[in-house]
């Protein structure tokens, strides 16, 4: 089995940073009220500043292939061209379109030589797939080289005038229309952006690189319900009713396809199956905390920072605060491209040194599965 290196990351961010003051005026107001629930959310996820591939009107400026492919061509140079690409792996949990796949859209932006393609769709973890992917397939000699990347654009799915349906639907039914916390939520939650990783069989012949140890992902939908979704809605008794089943009339009086989120079970599941998960890897890799240099959790909101932390220590594998390293609060939270947006700071802005170690953790709530990885920087 080769070594397997992260020889180069690159990030997009669209446009101009958003504060949380603008947020409404570029997304828009619900029937025309402003959100009950946008200052309670935000003073939560403690996010300040956050990229909408939106103007100032709201109209699309960027799409999500359009993004991920900027970022894949920051990778390559003269000295590493594009042309020598064997493998691009995109992971998202917005893609611009049921069919083609993401990776295939991106791949005919970039309109390079024939590559292997791998889509993976989901919510967080499915950056980590196509990492994990991108990884395996050097790892097993398959290629040289691979790009994996994370990218969201979540905004055109939150723009109050989706919601118009609904709230039309409500009023005929004489009901207040305002939208269910459940899809108000993710409003203030989620932005947009794309970033990339170049995985090589070999390190860097000038500078640093990251060897990827190890990957490691789990599902954990065998005993826990659906948490976060789309294209469905979410009966009584927990199960899901997808859009297939439905007719145009229910898609549009429901807002079927919002990004929902069932905070209950957010709040009750998504700490303590990540923290157990945390505590098996320590001990099958012997993992010595104290020597570790980074933790890079993806932090969906702030309001998990000392959930996490108090219950890794409950476990006995505890990471002091210290040795922590988010960005969310400045970049904010977009999804699968937020792990390879912490690990592109740490990279690019001179913050490591060899032999510096590092984890990723990756929780996703849409069904409750977890990411984590294991880097050595040389």
């Amino acid at each position: 089995m080769k070594e397997v290196y992260i020889t180069r990351l690159s990030k997009f961010l669209p446009n101009e940073p958003v504060g949380n003051d603008d947020m409404e005026s570029i997304l828009g107001m619900v029937d025309g009220k402003p959100s009950r629930a946008r200052n309670m959310i935000l003073g939560n996820n403690k996010i300040k500043t956050r990229y909408y591939a939106l103007d100032k009107e709201g109209n699309s400026t960027h799409s999500n292939a359009e993004m991920t492919a900027e970022a894949v061509k920051m990778l390559f140079d003269n000295k590493f061209p594009m042309q020598q690409l064997q493998l691009l792996a995109c992971g998202t949990t917005s893609p611009d379109q049921l069919l083609p796949n993401h990776a295939a859209m991106v791949h005919g932006i970039l309109k390079c030589q024939p590559v292997e393609l791998i889509a993976a769709t989901g919510a967080c973890a499915a950056g980590m797939q196509a990492f994990k992917y991108a990884y395996m397939s050097i790892k097993c000699g398959n290629t040289s080289n691979a790009v994996s990347t994370g990218s969201e654009k979540f905004s055109s799915w939150m723009l109050s005038r989706k919601f118009e349906p609904e709230t039309e639907n409500l009023k005929s039914l004489a009901e207040n229309p305002i939208i269910a916390f459940e899809k108000d939520f993710l409003r203030w939650m989620l932005s947009d952006g794309a970033s990339a990783a170049l995985f090589q069989d070999k390190p860097n012949e000038e500078g640093l690189s990251l060897r990827v140890d190890w990957v490691e992902i789990a599902s954990y939908a065998n005993n826990l319900d659906t948490c976060m979704y789309a294209g469905a809605v979410k009966n009584e008794d927990g199960s899901t009713k997808g859009w297939t089943d439905m007719t145009p009339e229910e898609w549009a009086a429901n807002s079927v396809f919002s990004f929902k989120q069932d905070t209950r079970l957010l709040g009750k599941n998504i700490v303590p199956s990540g923290a157990q998960m945390w505590k098996e890897l320590v001990d099958k890799y012997n993992i010595d905390i104290s020597k570790l240099t980074y933790f890079l959790p993806h932090l969906s909101s702030e309001y998990f920072r000392f959930r996490i932390d108090e219950e890794i220590a409950r476990l006995g594998v505890h990471i002091p605060q210290e040795k922590w390293f988010t960005n969310l609060t400045r970049v904010g939270n977009v999804g699968t491209a937020s792990p390879y947006f912490m690990l592109e700071e740490l990279l690019n802005q001179d913050k490591l040194k060899k032999g510096d170690t590092i984890v990723m953790m990756v929780p996703e709530s849409a069904r409750f599965s977890y990411a984590y990885a294991h880097i050595t920087v040389v």
